[in-house]
């Protein structure tokens, strides 16, 4: 009886922590599938999570209004997207090498201003109860949820079906696959991949925003723990598909989730090693794409990965 209710336990600690774990991973994955779509990879979305999450912070502390933090987390990510979306289009210019100066630059500024803001408390974000029906306290917990969480569903449901029904979808997947083809049908490329790298690097911010606002809650400087550079293999791991995006969120999140719900139930041995759960994943993933006709099946043809 005993085994079933620590099973139990477990089970239902990992079902909330994957809900609040796995957000943050699925905005910036959406956002690094958008930008990939398009034929670009933005390794700078760290640093875009990390300014986000400081700004929305910042911005919930000063104002009062967490929902406010959460635009202006958004659209401080959009304009790291835009001037990473503005450098790429310049000639014999390598969009990894971009990123990664991006990222140090993002977390570099996000620490700069974020340092008075290490010990005040701000205003959080919201949750909505989807367990009122259950009399189990522990069933009213693990359904207690962010409205972003709502909203990146959402989001992955709409971009799934963009990208296979709509025009802005097809010219999208087109530059991406294809920038001769893009090109013959009129289609601006850099344009394209500007302003997808834009809008990835807006859903990025709102990730960072989460953290900061919801889970944890706080602001400092290790808040992201890498989360928006496993984003990029999390892409990879859903074959830059939204719809598996948010799957594969959820299962870096339950697995982010584990060394908490085991503690939950008294085991605290080696529950170190169940945190490190999602960056093996992210370990194990990134040496399965080795093998380009194998593990990067199905992603766009423009990438600098796949050349």
């Amino acid at each position: 009886m005993g085994d079933d209710a620590g099973f139990t336990t477990v089970l239902f600690a990992m079902i909330a922590g994957a809900i609040r774990v796995s957000t943050p991973f699925l905005f910036v994955s959406l956002g690094e599938c958008l930008t990939e779509k398009s034929g670009r990879i933005n390794l700078g979305l760290e640093g875009t999570l990390v300014f986000g999450a400081m700004s929305a912070y910042a911005i919930s502390y000063q104002t009062g209004s967490p929902w406010l933090g959460v635009v202006v987390a958004g659209i401080a990510g959009m304009m790291f997207g835009a001037i990473h979306g503005f450098i790429c289009k310049l000639p014999k210019v390598n969009d990894i090498a971009v990123g990664i100066a991006m990222m140090l630059f993002g977390t570099g500024l996000a620490f700069f201003f974020g340092k008075a803001y290490i010990q005040p408390a701000a205003p959080r974000l919201p949750s909505i109860s989807l367990g009122w029906w259950s009399d189990d306290p522990q069933v009213r917990q693990a359904l207690d949820v962010n409205p972003l969480f709502l909203v990146g569903i959402v989001l992955a449901i709409v971009l799934w079906w963009g990208f296979r029904n709509t025009r802005l979808g097809l010219i999208v997947r087109t530059t991406g696959d294809s920038a001769p083809a893009a090109l013959a049908l009129g289609v601006n490329v850099n344009v394209v991949r500007f302003l997808a790298t834009a809008v990835g690097g807006f859903f990025a911010g709102v990730g960072g925003a989460f953290l900061s606002l919801y889970y944890p809650g706080s602001w400092t400087e290790g808040l992201s723990s890498g989360q928006g550079l496993m984003a990029v293999a999390l892409v990879i791991f859903a074959r830059w598909n939204p719809l598996a995006c948010f799957g594969a969120a959820l299962l870096f999140g339950a697995a982010g989730a584990l060394g908490p719900a085991l503690q939950s139930i008294g085991i605290s041995r080696g529950y170190h090693f169940f945190n490190a759960a999602p960056y093996l994943m992210t370990l194990a993933i990134m040496i399965l794409s080795i093998s380009p006709k194998r593990s990067l099946k199905g992603a766009p043809g423009e990438l600098s990965i796949t050349k």
